[in-house]
């Protein structure tokens, strides 16, 4: 009667052989596949060369049974694995994913063993990154770094997750959100009726747009009358204008649910979209599909141009520091000095959860905090 085979992920015993520079260990191992092959290690003693053969055994037997993830696989089949995964995340997300892949990760890990991804080997990583690339790209890095290494720990290619033990990534001082005041914001609007170039360009309706209601450039952009009620003063925000790698401007569905939302516009907003609709040829009368703010020769406004069409016009203007998305600061700081709780802002802004609103968007080293009237009964 023959010998029975080796049950599948396991090995046989192991033999060492003297040589002139140590010993040899070897062993016979039956791979997932069936194959029964040969795995053998050195070393200077028959002790250190049995240890090491008995790493590589187990590093084998780590296997998934659909993605063949190993230890001994490249870093880069599992960044392969690992994007091919994600399903559910927005056109920008994914594409900022590649690009951290290609730019950071693969061209200096990609060649490694996922076994070799140790905490110290990411720490240098990220921090060279760091240094190179800066704090937002190295966290990013961070991320996708994380989700590889889940995946690896998942498949038994890791035993844990090695960027969790990763310590914080120093940066420098976040400053306060800055937002403009009141003052400021009447300024900015005379300043674009007097610019050729910013009416021209149409930016003096969106740049009000933007201050009543703190819109995204892109959901600005990606606006269309059909989501404008002007007998009810609001706006439903449904989309935004996104351009995507391949396919071009892209306008797609809100990111999250709390992005999908409905906003009551000021009467001077509603006065303004009504002139803009009297424009419009009367003939048309199905505004359904047509953007609110076109671009210049027509079609969805490209936010990325927008940007750079507002930078010039804030130049002109004399607030160079200002863009697009202090407005959404500015929205949320004067709805919090109105007293209007942190909850709302986040319902205007469209943010899933308020913390986000108030670490980011509400201006601080306010002045007048109030404390003064509180404290002056101390003084009797």
């Amino acid at each position: 009667m023959g010998r029975p085979p080796l049950a599948l992920g396991t090995s046989g015993a192991i033999r060492c052989y003297r040589t002139d520079t140590g010993y040899r260990a070897r062993a016979l191992t039956r791979d997932y596949d069936g194959r029964v092959r040969a795995v053998e290690r050195r070393g200077m003693t028959k002790t250190a060369a049995e240890g090491a053969l008995k790493l590589a055994l187990r590093d084998r037997a780590r296997i998934s049974a659909s993605g063949h993830i190993t230890a001994d696989s490249r870093v880069s089949s599992l960044a392969d694995a690992w994007y091919a995964g994600l399903t559910d995340l927005s056109p920008r997300t994914t594409e900022a994913y590649r690009d951290r892949l290609d730019k950071q990760i693969l061209p200096g890990l990609g060649q490694l063993r996922i076994r070799e991804l140790s905490i110290g080997v990411l720490d240098r990583h990220l921090r060279l990154i760091t240094e190179k690339h800066g704090m937002a790209t190295a966290r990013m890095c961070r991320s996708v770094l994380s989700g590889m290494c889940t995946l690896a720990a998942r498949h038994d290619a890791l035993q844990h997750n090695p960027v969790r033990a990763l310590g914080p990534l120093s940066s420098k001082t976040r400053k306060a959100p800055r937002a403009l005041t009141v003052p400021q914001l009447r300024h900015l609007r005379a300043a674009l009726t007097y610019d050729d170039r910013a009416i021209a360009r149409d930016l003096p309706d969106l740049v009000g747009f933007l201050m009543a209601t703190g819109l995204r450039i892109g959901e600005a952009c990606a606006l269309d009358w059909d989501a404008v009620d002007l007998e009810a003063g609001s706006v439903e925000v449904r989309a935004t204008a996104v351009r995507v790698r391949g396919r071009g401007l892209v306008i797609k569905a809100t990111k999250t649910d709390a992005g999908a939302r409905t906003l009551v516009l000021p009467g001077w907003c509603v006065a303004m979209l009504r002139d803009r609709a009297a424009c419009i040829n009367s003939s048309e009368s199905d505004h359904g599909g047509r953007p609110v703010f076109p671009a210049p020769l027509g079609g969805w406004r490209d936010p990325s141009n927008t940007q750079a069409d507002l930078r010039d016009a804030f130049t002109t203007a004399g607030l160079d520091w200002v863009t697009s998305h202090v407005f959404r600061k500015t929205v949320a700081t004067l709805m919090d000095q109105a007293g209007l709780s942190s909850r709302a802002a986040a319902d205007q802004l469209g943010h899933a959860n308020t913390s986000m609103t108030t670490d980011v968007y509400f201006g601080r080293k306010v002045a007048a905090t109030g404390a003064a009237a509180v404290l002056e009964g101390l003084g009797t």
